[in-house]
C-alpha cells in the first residue's frame, strides 16, 4: 500500500524515476540464472521449468505483491498508463513495461471477464463513463446517450473485470436494422424510427471503445464481438447478417504523405492538387487500395482497424463513401467508412489465412476496386 500511496503522490518527473529505480533494482538475479542455465540439458524437462522461472525479472514478483493491495488492480492500470507516457521519452523502460504486459493478459484473460449489457437502467456512474470512454461516435448528452441504450432496436454490451467492477474495459454499440448500412448518420439519427428487433435481420457493430489505456495491448475486442454475435443470435433468430461500421483513421494521413506505390500516378495528383474536391469513385478506390495493398513492415495491412476485424476474421465487404460526415470523419478518411462482415461459416479460415499468409478475404467489389482480380488464386471463402 505505501509503494502505491508513495507514487501516486510523486510529480510527474518523479514517477518517471520511481519506474528507473524499480528497472535498475528488481532485474533478473543473474546469478540464479547464471546457475539455472548451467543445470540445463535438451530434453530435461524440469531443469527447463527451472530456468524459466530463473529468467523472470523480480520486478514482476514486486507487481504481483502490489496487486495483493484490496483495489490494487484498477491502480497498477493506472501506473501503467503513466508509465506508457514515459516510454515515449524514456525507451528503456521496455522492460518495466513488459513485466505489465505479461500479467495483465493472465489477470485479465477472458475467463475472469464479466458482459454486461448497458440499458437505461444501468448505474449512473457507469453511465457517465460510457459517455467519458466513447472514442469513436462523441456521445454528446445524456439525450444522445438515451438514444443508445433505450431504444429497442440499439444495444451495448462491455467488458467488466470484478476487481474494477465499476470501470468498462471495452463496449461496442449495436444497431438492429433489416439492411447492411452504409452511413452513420442514419444510424444517430434522433429522429428517426425505431423498428421491432424481432424483425431485424442484420446487427451493425458500429462503435467499438477501448476505455482503459493502462490496457493498451491487452485484447479484448475479438472476444466481446464474438460474444455479442452468440448472445444475439439466441435472442433474435432473424438476425443473420453480423457486420460492422468502422472507420478508416489512417487512411486520409497515409494517401496525403504519397508514399505508398500503391497509388497511381493520377490518384497522387488528385490527392496533391485537390485534397478535399476527389471524385467519390475515385475516393473509394484510394481506400480500397489502402486496405487491400498498404502493408507494414510485419505483412499485415496498415490500417489498425483492418488489422483487428481481419485478425478476427472477418471480411473486407464494402467501402462506403459519404458514410461519415462528421469533422472528424471528413479529417481523417474524406468521410469514408467499411462493412468488416462476420460469417460464422467463414471466420476460422479467414482468420488462418490472415495470421499465417497474411491474405486478406475481401469482398469481389472490393479487390475490383483495388485493381485485383475478383478473387484470389483457388480461394472458396469470398
Amino acid at each position: 500500500m505505501q509503494i502505491l500511496d508513495t507514487f501516486e503522490s510523486l510529480e510527474n518527473d518523479k514517477q518517471a524515476a520511481f519506474f528507473m529505480d524499480i528497472a535498475n533494482r528488481f532485474g533478473v538475479d543473474e546469478t540464479a540464472l547464471q546457475s539455472a542455465i548451467s543445470g540445463w540439458k535438451a530434453g530435461d524437462d524440469y531443469a527447463a521449468r527451472k530456468l524459466h522461472y530463473a529468467a523472470e525479472p523480480k520486478s514482476q514478483e514486486l507487481i504481483r505483491r502490489l496487486n495483493r493491495v484490496p483495489g490494487a488492480t484498477a491502480r497498477l492500470v493506472t501506473m501503467r498508463s503513466v508509465l506508457l507516457e514515459h516510454l515515449k521519452t524514456h525507451p528503456e523502460l521496455s522492460g518495466i513495461d513488459t513485466d505489465f504486459r505479461h500479467l495483465f493478459s493472465s489477470w485479465f484473460s477472458r475467463g475472469f471477464l464479466e458482459i454486461r449489457r448497458i440499458n437505461w437502467s444501468t448505474p449512473a456512474e457507469i453511465l457517465e463513463k460510457i459517455i467519458t470512454y466513447e472514442a469513436v461516435h462523441e456521445i454528446t448528452g445524456w439525450d444522445d446517450l438515451r438514444q443508445r441504450v433505450a431504444a429497442p432496436d440499439r444495444k451495448l454490451f462491455a467488458f467488466f473485470h470484478p476487481a474494477i467492477p465499476t470501470e468498462p474495459l471495452i463496449f461496442v454499440e449495436v444497431a438492429l436494422t433489416t439492411n447492411v448500412s452504409s452511413a452513420v448518420g442514419s444510424i444517430l439519427a434522433r429522429d428517426r424510427t425505431p423498428i421491432n428487433p424481432a424483425s431485424a435481420t442484420t446487427a451493425v457493430f458500429y462503435s467499438i471503445s477501448n476505455c482503459q489505456s493502462g490496457l493498451r495491448g491487452i485484447s479484448f475486442g475479438n472476444f466481446l464481438i464474438k460474444q455479442v454475435v452468440s448472445e444475439l443470435a439466441a435472442e433474435l433468430p432473424a438476425l443473420k447478417t453480423f457486420v460492422t461500421l468502422s472507420p478508416t483513421p489512417e487512411l486520409r494521413k497515409w494517401a496525403e504523405s504519397l508514399a505508398g506505390a500503391e497509388l497511381t500516378d493520377l490518384m497522387r495528383e488528385s490527392i496533391a492538387n485537390a485534397k478535399a474536391d476527389i471524385p467519390p469513385t475515385m475516393i473509394a478506390e484510394i481506400t480500397a487500395r489502402y486496405l487491400l495493398l498498404a502493408k507494414r513492415a510485419s505483412g499485415t495491412v496498415y490500417d489498425p482497424v483492418a488489422h483487428f476485424h481481419l485478425g478476427n476474421g472477418a471480411i473486407l465487404h464494402r467501402v462506403n463513401v459519404n458514410a461519415d460526415l462528421s469533422p472528424q470523419g471528413i479529417k481523417n478518411a474524406w468521410g469514408v467508412m467499411v462493412n468488416y462482415l462476420y460469417d460464422g461459416k467463414k471466420i476460422e479460415a479467414n482468420h488462418q489465412a490472415y495470421a499465417t499468409e497474411h491474405q486478406v478475404a475481401a469482398s469481389p467489389e472490393v479487390r475490383v476496386m483495388a485493381g485485383l482480380p475478383k478473387k484470389l488464386m483457388g480461394d472458396k471463402n469470398v
